[in-house]
């Protein structure tokens, strides 16, 4: 019969891999709580279960109850709210993934670890599979109206920086002209949805007006805070801006898809960057051929 006994130089790794098992178990539940959808329910309350029973495992070993990350609970359940659970499982599925590695360099002491690897590796990944989130059918929606706005309205706005050279004039015109493209782009898509045939068309036109609005809101932010002479630095943190939106955008499609970040973020920064450039040249050209000044 096997006996529990964990040598000493392991008890702080085991009782790390049962404080993640005890935090996912807590957060599944929670989000089970909040769902309406039997099925998803269902499968959220499995792996709940699932979490515990590894929990349990590690007990043998630990003799003693480790509570949650509260700190991870809390945020996690915020992210759920904000991002969506969909977004949230496969975040704690990555932490447990990374974790698997150091899991197996101990296989040899805790005979137990073969089971769990095995079926964090497979029999979680087809219950997340089962999930059908709504927000998720959008993604496309979104990701036309973040990936618009980002090439539009930073190239407009660097058009317009050395044009203007003030940052009020140039978050007017840019507020302006995003909110007119948000309405534009939403209308736009809501018809191209009717015309495919889609009955939530009116669902993803929002989901693509809310994406560029919340880009453009972001992309005009530095003109609106910094003084009217800091254009130039407004414009730099504008940059700065649009590679953080793409890539976190970016790593919210890759993970809740699981692919990889890279690619997307390495296509959509060259195409959204180059576009920003070439305009920037443009209205630099303009400012020097036609001899436009704003006093």
């Amino acid at each position: 019969m096997h006996k529990f006994n964990c040598p000493f130089e392991y008890v702080d790794l085991i009782e790390k891999f049962q404080k993640n098992e005890v935090t996912a178990s807590r957060l599944y539940a929670y989000i089970a709580k909040g769902m309406k959808d039997k099925k998803n329910k269902d499968v959220m309350l499995k792996m709940s279960y699932e979490e515990k029973a590894h929990s349990l495992i590690w007990k043998q070993y630990t003799k003693k109850d480790i509570k949650p990350n509260e700190f991870k609970v809390v945020f996690y359940k915020f992210l759920s709210v904000l991002l969506g659970y969909t977004f949230v499982i496969k975040l704690l599925e990555k932490d447990e993934y990374d974790g698997i590695s150091s899991m197996e360099e101990v296989k040899e002491v805790f005979p137990e670890i073969e089971h769990i690897v095995a079926q964090e590796k497979a029999h979680e990944e087809a219950l997340i599979d089962m999930l059908d989130e709504e927000r998720l059918n959008y993604t496309g929606a979104m990701v036309l109206g973040l990936n618009d706005a980002l090439v539009e309205l930073t190239g407009a706005i660097a058009g317009l920086t050395f044009v203007l050279m003030n940052t009020t004039l140039i978050a007017m015109s840019g507020i302006i002209t995003g909110i007119a493209a948000t309405l534009s782009m939403a209308a736009s898509n809501f018809l191209a949805e009717r015309a495919d045939g889609n009955e939530n068309a009116l669902k993803a036109s929002v989901y693509t007006g809310i994406a560029y609005l919340i880009t453009v809101v972001f992309l005009v932010l530095p003109y609106l805070v910094l003084p009217n002479e800091m254009y130039v630095i407004a414009l730099v943190w504008m940059i700065l801006t649009v590679v953080a939106l793409i890539y976190s955008f970016s790593f919210y499609i890759a993970t809740v898809k699981s692919e990889k970040v890279m690619p997307k973020f390495l296509e959509m920064s060259l195409i959204s960057l180059s576009v920003a450039l070439i305009s920037f040249l443009i209205g630099l050209l303009a400012k020097f051929c036609f001899g436009i000044e704003v006093g």
